[in-house]
């Protein structure tokens, strides 16, 4: 990523004001996100002179690690971009950017937006006022320019997981942080922080973030019951909830019957319970939380292994659909030929696509019980 952000930078530097500075950083992402794009899907159908990938799990590590280290050098350059046009070489308070979701977790897809937290530190001697109007213009305008038409596709910021959500401050100084989440942090937002990293602008502050949110989201002693009870009761809720209307839940890839959600909240559980005392699991990887949860004997070889599997078919559901329809999508699509296509680059032949369904329902078949036993306690 180091030289990824490097050559934004510099082609932020070169340009003559902060929308051409950002339409070059926008530039660099599509050509990354064709060659990533490029990469997968020689990976996952092979060619004469490079075989097929043999392993899943390998592939959508790379879209992830590889979408999440372009998106976080394009937002640095956004930044960057904005500081220059109006306070220069520096911004009057120490900005960071807080990777959160599966952009902190280094997992998105192929059109997953980036979800955020904002975080500013006056500099010394800058009156705090002064500061905050400073952050919040510098956020406004970042957005602005990573969403501006052009040819090439917006970059969306999502601050919703912020302390208090909408209706929240957008951007908050450390202290604040620090004070809110000391008297009115919730347990699902010690849970969302699981996924917390920073990805651009001052590297301290952003690791003193990390220090500040560490013994929320690794609570010593791990969790109670109380705790426990209502993060299944929110997971419970969020499965009657949010399920879109009409749609088949054995197909939701990401809300649907052992699908993504089903795996991350299983694994987070284990994380809050167990991660003051496991350093393994204090990552912002699902899978490597996974595995870490594995070799610490909190999961049996065949329950991790499927979590994993649906996990990852889940995965690459969305990055099929994605690639195949040019827009997000969570199910299976109902065209046949685009269903067709989702086959190929799942590794299905032409006439199998019943076949690939089949298998979708049964692997995450298995991962919903892993979830009604690890999970609910069933």
């Amino acid at each position: 990523r180091d030289h990824l952000e490097q050559e934004v930078l510099a082609a932020v530097g070169r340009a003559s004001d902060a929308e051409q500075a950002v339409a070059a950083a926008r530039g660099v992402r599509r050509r990354e996100l064709f060659r990533t794009a490029a990469a997968d899907l020689i990976g996952s159908y092979g060619t004469e002179d490079s075989p097929r990938e043999p392993d899943p799990g390998a592939l959508v590590d790379r879209v992830g690690e590889a979408v999440t280290d372009l998106n976080a050098a394009t937002i640095a350059g956004a930044l960057r971009a904005a500081v220059r046009a109006e306070w220069g070489d520096e911004l009057p308070t120490r900005f960071t950017v807080i990777g959160m979701g599966r952009f902190g977790g280094h997992e998105l897809g192929y059109g997953s937006d980036a979800d955020v937290l904002f975080v500013h530190e006056p500099r010394e001697g800058v009156d705090e006022q002064e500061a905050a109007r400073a952050a919040n213009r510098v956020v406004a305008e970042m957005r602005r320019l990573l969403q501006l038409p052009t040819a090439d596709p917006p970059l969306l910021i999502d601050a919703d997981l912020r302390p208090e959500g909408k209706s929240g401050p957008l951007v908050r100084t450390l202290k604040s942080y620090a004070a809110y989440y000391h008297r009115w942090s919730l347990v699902w937002e010690s849970q969302a922080l699981l996924r917390a990293e920073p990805l651009a602008g001052d590297h301290e502050l952003g690791e003193r973030f990390v220090e500040l949110v560490d013994p929320l989201r690794y609570p010593a002693e791990g969790l109670g019951e109380d705790a426990v009870r209502e993060i299944r009761r929110l997971k419970a809720r969020m499965e009657s909830e949010r399920l879109p209307r009409g749609a088949d839940p054995t197909l939701h890839a990401k809300l649907g019957r052992g699908g993504l959600s089903d795996v991350e909240w299983t694994v987070q559980l284990l994380q809050m319970q167990h991660g003051w005392v496991e350093p393994g699991l204090r990552t912002t990887r699902t899978r490597e939380a996974l595995r870490a949860a594995h070799a610490a004997g909190l999961i049996p070889t065949e329950e991790a292994q499927t979590l994993d599997e649906a996990w990852v078919l889940a995965t690459r559901v969305r990055n099929a659909v994605m690639l195949v329809r040019g827009r997000p999508g969570d199910t299976f699509p109902s065209d046949p030929r685009e269903l067709a296509a989702v086959g190929r680059y799942l590794g299905y032949e032409s006439g199998h696509v019943g076949e690939m369904v089949d298998d979708y329902r049964r692997i995450t078949r298995r991962a919903r019980a892993v979830v009604e036993e690890l999970f609910y306690g069933a």
